[in-house]
């Protein structure tokens, strides 16, 4: 049995891009996969919170407040024949400072060829918009696509491009542009299917009208990739009561977060998150009532 954690990436890439942990038990491997970062305006989802506390709390972890830079991390699980991609990050037409999958995948080895299924926790931009190669094919040729069956039809609808706003309407346009293309290569599902073997469909929306966690039981251990059910570190785990603005549902997202969190310190699940630091993995610790605190490492 190894662990071995946050081990950098052997290529010229900014510091934000080379984070990676790397988690190993019994011939099961999981790589955290660094896509890039973001760069957002820290407004778009503080704008609903009590405006001091959160001064506070970022200034704890050492955020201005002005604009978040979270890291983009694809979970990456190779167990014998199956090597099975969760996301697929931003593409080349997202933001510049995100897009880089490939590159970490180049440093392990691993080609677009030798992914067997891509499974994928929700349709926002930087996590579905790598989908499509410069050609508009697939990127990922021979993967099967796993999606739940209600973020699918969210998505699909032609209706959700008028319906979902104008600050979201270009993420309604690729999502649709980009399933349609793989459309033929797609399985739904729906919360709670083992949608593989170990690995078992939570529902966790909020964040999007259909977003999926999922849980992992790997060799007696017990993992959760949580996409964006925990968008961040900080706010998400010491308030996850408050709304954030980058939720579809605020409330529900809210209510959502508190009983991902509960559940993950109850059963000790090690945490694969997608916009998590120091490459992804770790844990949380309950506080108080209604707060956490993430800790990273393997």
């Amino acid at each position: 049995m190894q662990s071995t954690g946050a081990v950098a990436l052997a290529m010229s890439l900014p510091r934000q891009i080379q984070a990676r942990t790397t988690w190993e038990r019994d011939g099961t491997r999981i790589d955290m996969l660094s896509d890039g970062y973001l760069e957002l305006p820290a407004d778009m989802m503080l704008e609903n919170m009590p405006q001091d506390e959160v001064a506070e709390i970022l200034a704890r972890y050492d955020l201005n407040g002005d604009q978040l830079e979270p890291p983009c991390n694809l979970v990456l699980l190779r167990d014998g024949p199956r090597v099975v991609l969760f996301d697929i990050g931003a593409g080349p037409d997202f933001m510049p400072s995100a897009g880089h999958m490939m590159q970490a995948m180049d440093a392990l080895g691993v080609s677009p060829d030798d992914i067997t299924h891509l499974v994928i926790t929700h349709a926002h931009p930087d996590h579905i918009w790598g989908l499509l190669d410069d050609f508009d094919e697939p990127m990922l040729p021979n993967a099967e696509v796993m999606m739940g069956r209600t973020e699918w039809d969210y998505w699909m609808d032609p209706d959700t491009v008028e319906s979902i706003g104008a600050a979201r309407q270009s993420f309604a346009v690729g999502a649709q542009r980009r399933l349609v293309e793989i459309e033929d290569h797609v399985t739904l599902f729906d919360d709670g299917a083992e949608v593989l073997p170990g690995v078992e469909a939570i529902l966790t929306p909020g964040h999007t009208p259909g977003h999926m966690s999922f849980g992992l039981s790997i060799a007696g251990q017990q993992l959760l990739v949580t996409g964006d059910a925990l968008v961040n570190h900080h706010l998400a785990f010491e308030r996850p009561d408050w709304h954030s603005g980058s939720d579809f549902d605020l409330e529900q997202a809210a209510q959502t977060r508190l009983r991902l969190l509960d559940r993950i310190t109850a059963d000790d699940l090690t945490i694969l998150g997608f916009h998590l630091p120091e490459g992804g993995i770790g844990r949380a610790e309950r506080l108080a009532e209604n707060r956490y605190r993430f800790h990273a490492g393997v």
